[in-house]
């Protein structure tokens, strides 16, 4: 996505456009594998050594805050952020934390008062469970490997 394009989205939520948070945007836009802000703050300060920690962090919360990156919580890690404009749910294995993207559909909504005073404006799915990587793989017999049979 090109520089003028970026600014327009960051423009079009109420954020001012800055080299610091371009940066961070540009870098989320070109990275789907789901990084953490520690990952991201240690892309964006690779390039740009002056981008601080700090400053970093405070415009991952603005773009999330905005809508135009979405903070995806993770059981017992740190949280990811994925800045992929259409909508989507995600798998997260539970071996080697993997994050992928799974195809959207709509997801019931929880009845009408279910939730109390809470006002719903979306439900998303977080699948859990082994990536094909993971997946333990089948084997052809449940039987142990035959030893040779040694009589003397």
């Amino acid at each position: 996505m090109e520089a003028a394009e970026i600014r327009q989205k960051l423009e079009s939520t109420g954020l001012r456009f800055t080299p610091q948070r371009y940066t961070v945007m540009q870098f989320l836009l070109a990275h789907h594998n789901h990084p953490t802000a520690a990952e991201i703050f240690a892309a964006v300060n690779h390039a740009d050594p002056r981008l601080s920690r700090a400053t970093t962090y405070n415009n991952l919360r603005d773009l999330v805050s905005a809508g135009l990156v979405r903070e995806v919580p993770t059981e017992g890690r740190a949280a990811r952020y994925d800045a992929t404009g259409e909508q989507h749910h995600h798998f997260i294995c539970d071996r080697c934390g993997k994050m992928e993207d799974i195809p959207w559909h709509p997801v019931a909504t929880p009845a009408a008062g279910a939730l109390g005073k809470r006002v719903v404006r979306e439900c998303e799915l977080i699948i859990r469970g082994l990536c094909t990587q993971c997946a333990p793989r089948r084997r052809t017999s449940s039987a142990k490997p035959s030893q040779p049979n040694r009589h003397n």
